[in-house]
């Protein structure tokens, strides 16, 4: 099968991944298959339990975050993060998720940089998001987010 994204620069990010083909709301975008277990959190980490980061292979570490992202996690079979499309996304559209659909706590970068008009100025993980962001993302995180207090 084809990806139906690529790596390209982006204005302010860097390099970031777009999409090549149309994707419609709840269809898979990028497939999550695990590279390896980590021994403690990092920028590129995903967090698959309450202690265990992965790195996913392939071009998921080379999405970038936004606080209005195309994209949510879902957990697949492997216990690799799948991500969904939240609404449609269209063709050289960028990819995008918010990090806090993966990771409890996110400590790495110090400005957000996606410039949506609902940014929250800071990459945050899951702890620190407000509790309407929270009930807005519930059925794109990490299961184990929603039982984290």
């Amino acid at each position: 099968m084809k990806n139906k994204y690529e790596l390209r620069n982006t204005l302010r990010k860097g390099e970031g991944i777009f999409a090549t083909s149309a994707f419609q709301t709840g269809e898979i975008v990028m497939r999550g298959i695990i590279k390896k277990i980590l021994p403690e959190n990092d920028s590129h980490a995903s967090q698959i339990g309450k202690n265990t980061f992965v790195r996913h292979d392939g071009l998921i570490p080379k999405v970038n975050h936004s606080c209005n992202p195309s994209c949510g996690v879902s957990v697949n079979e492997t216990g690799g993060h799948d991500l969904v499309a939240r609404r449609d996304i269209y063709v050289d559209e960028e990819v995008t998720f918010d990090y806090a659909m993966r990771n409890y706590t996110v400590n790495f970068f110090p400005n957000c940089r996606c410039g949506s008009e609902s940014c929250r100025g800071k990459i945050t993980g899951w702890k620190d998001l407000p509790t309407e962001m929270r009930e807005k993302y519930k059925d794109f995180v990490a299961p184990y987010l929603l039982n984290s207090k």
